[in-house]
């Protein structure tokens, strides 16, 4: 039962990080640093934690693992890099209805979706 239970748990998980970032958000999303210059760069791609708080927003994507982005809802809110891994591991999911929009706005719009106003 055990040996049943590890391969279901792996298939999930396989399918979780399918489902996590799909190919078509691998190619939309422009390479590390490509924003470094742009003060209001585009939010590609929306995480989230289900059972909390946290809202991941990428901007940039190594094509691996790496992202770059603002994170909120953890503690302070602040731009850095954060992985897919961890994401999948923790459980996070990808908002399937989010539309690409600058990164201002986006934390406007989580911000009221979190109860904190502007």
């Amino acid at each position: 039962m055990g040996k049943l239970v590890e391969a279901i748990e792996r298939v999930l998980s396989e399918g979780a990080w399918q489902k996590l970032l799909t190919s078509v958000d691998r190619k939309r999303l422009p390479p590390l640093y490509s924003n470094e210059n742009n003060p209001d760069p585009t939010v590609w791609v929306k995480f989230f934690y289900p059972r909390g708080s946290g809202t991941w927003l990428a901007t940039e994507f190594d094509g691996k693992d790496t992202f770059f982005g603002y994170v909120m809802g953890l503690g302070d809110d602040e731009l850095g890099y954060f992985s897919l891994s961890e994401l999948a591991g923790a459980g996070c999911e990808r908002d399937q209805y989010w539309k690409p929009i600058k990164l201002s706005d986006a934390k406007r719009k989580e911000r009221r979706m979190q109860g904190r106003g502007d």
